[in-house]
């Protein structure tokens, strides 16, 4: 029995049945690229959900994780410590935002963000306790706690899992008219992805985030923008919704605000949404550690001293421009922006899942979203080079 096969054997027998990922063995890790333990090397084109968009252990950031866990790692937020202020000032200042919440996942943030739309709606807007509304859009995915999957339609991650919290009523993703058909007098807030990436890579109308602004204005709601997968120059700004020269009134981050290394996460908000936290009624334990607090300051100096906004507009478009002049007889649709692209397979083809296989036995790592799609989210710093080799290897796995 080679390595890969006693590794995926010994994780088989003793892991729960929660994943099904691709079969190898990664073992280690640099820039774009990752080996498996029997040393075949592979182009990295997912980025562990866009939470790699500096690439594989970026040398300043690992530096920066191993300085801090030689001082001090863990406080807790019963005591200050010395990185929790530079770094909450770098991140409202780079983003436009009064203040900022940290927390560990994705999932807490938006679970924070849930929480201070439902506070505000009370506090605020004068909603009757118990009553407020959050509209959410169909096809979502933001986490998989309780509070999360009760805004949820898809099957798969709510069967088995109710009851569920009530309040979150849902439309159609991309119809802003179906939006304010939904609002209520105990409606408190919107909460949307920009993209929705585990949903297939689906990207609404131009003009829809800022048509749900203007309703969400006019009706004096909140607007939940969810960044966790689109942030931090994924689509070729700082933050998606900037495509569209909008500012919502609370925005959610995680997964490359980590730096590719530490778990961290946040929401953004202005002064009149945040003050609805007091001390006691919200918080983590390890939520903004200085170990996080290092890391994330280090990965936001990187993406903007390494250009990597600018850089997944460029590659991006590229990108995609490359992919459609392949002209394959296996590809349905290919949508996206920046560096996140969605492929779409031809159901008469096989699967995406298929396809995704057929592409790591290529040397090209990438994952089926939904049972079509392939999500292609490389690091925004990979080399034009190392992209040009991937497309090589794309054109014999879309041959068909």
């Amino acid at each position: 029995m080679n390595q890969t096969k006693k590794c995926i054997h010994q994780t088989n027998k003793y892991s729960a049945n929660n994943y099904h990922p691709l079969p190898l063995v990664v073992s280690k890790a640099q820039g774009s690229w990752v080996y498996d333990v029997d040393g075949h090397k592979y182009l990295d084109m997912l980025s562990s959900y866009s939470a790699l968009n500096h690439g594989h252990r970026h040398p300043k950031i690992i530096q920066a994780l191993k300085d801090q866990a030689d001082r001090v790692t863990l406080t807790s937020r019963a005591f200050h410590h010395d990185q929790m202020g530079s770094f909450l000032e770098k991140l409202c200042t780079l983003s436009g935002f009064d203040r900022a919440l940290p927390m560990n996942s994705g999932t807490e943030a938006v679970e924070t963000a849930l929480k201070a739309a439902r506070k505000w709606g009370y506090d605020v807007k004068g909603i009757p306790e118990g009553k407020a509304e959050i509209i959410a859009a169909e096809n979502n995915f933001s986490g998989r706690s309780i509070g999360v999957l009760s805004m949820s339609t898809g099957k798969l991650a709510t069967e088995g899992f109710g009851p569920y919290a009530p309040g979150f009523p849902t439309v159609p993703f991309g119809d802003a008219k179906a939006i304010e058909e939904a609002i209520t007098e105990n409606t408190a807030a919107v909460i949307l992805e920009p993209i929705q990436g585990e949903g297939g890579v689906v990207v609404p109308p131009e003009g829809y985030l800022k048509e749900v602004r203007e309703i969400t204005k006019k009706h004096n709601l909140l607007l939940i923008i969810d960044e966790v997968q689109t942030g931090f120059g994924r689509t070729g700004k700082l933050y998606c919704y900037q495509h569209e020269d909008i500012q919502p009134d609370i925005v959610i981050l995680g997964k490359a605000l980590g730096g590719g290394v530490y778990p961290v996460s946040a929401i953004l908000a202005d002064e009149g949404v945040m003050d609805v936290f007091v001390p006691g009624n919200h918080g983590s334990t390890f939520g903004g550690n200085p170990l996080a607090a290092r890391v994330a300051y280090t990965a936001l100096e990187v993406l903007m001293e390494e250009g990597l906004i600018e850089r997944s507009e460029e590659l991006g478009a590229y990108f995609m421009k490359t992919l459609k002049a392949m002209d394959s007889p296996v590809i349905e649709d290919i949508r996206g922006k920046g560096l996140m692209v969605g492929v779409e397979i031809k159901e008469a083809a096989g699967t995406g899942r298929d396809f995704s296989e057929k592409l790591m036995e290529l040397g090209v790592l990438v994952k089926d979203t939904k049972a079509q799609t392939l999500r292609f989210a490389p690091p925004l710093n990979i080399s034009k080079e190392d992209l040009d080799w991937g497309i090589d290897r794309m054109k014999m796995g879309f041959r068909g």
